[in-house]
């Protein structure tokens, strides 16, 4: 049995260009959560043996992550300008390393909805950061490194 654990995930933004990406780690994060659901439309008909039936319909993703409040990192400072300014960041959301062939996860442009800053007494300062996908140019895709 295979299994990954959370902390060989990887998280990139894309600092290129869609057609020639160039991944960047963001190596200041916490526990990261990926959510790929589907909405529902009901289809149930008097064949159905009494049961309801579904179908799946739009997909919706989201990741959320945390960060420690660091001014002078560079993917802290994209993803805090992406959130002030209403921008976009493309990220990829993969289960191993963007140089390792198989690894896999979600490629998507998204905007980044949620920039909260935690203050805990005795703890660092950190971020809880929401994004979600975005109108752009290029459908979210689920992605496997060639």
């Amino acid at each position: 049995m295979a299994y990954v654990l959370g902390m060989n995930a990887k998280l990139y933004y894309n600092t290129g260009s869609y057609a020639s990406p160039t991944w960047t780690e963001i190596s200041n994060v916490r526990d990261v959560t990926l959510s790929l659901e589907r909405g529902d439309s009901d289809i149930t008909t008097r064949g159905g043996g009494g049961w309801r039936q579904s179908v799946a319909t739009i997909a919706d993703g989201s990741v959320d992550f945390q960060m420690v409040w660091d001014t002078t990192d560079t993917a802290f400072s994209a993803i805090k300008t992406a959130f002030i300014d209403a921008t976009t960041v493309e990220f990829l959301v993969l289960d191993g390393s963007s140089s390792t062939s198989g690894n896999q996860g979600l490629r998507a442009t998204m905007a980044v909805t949620s920039f909260s800053r935690n203050e805990g007494l005795e703890d660092a300062l950190t971020v809880d950061v929401s994004a979600k996908t975005a109108y752009s140019d290029n459908a979210p895709a689920w992605y496997s490194v060639p």
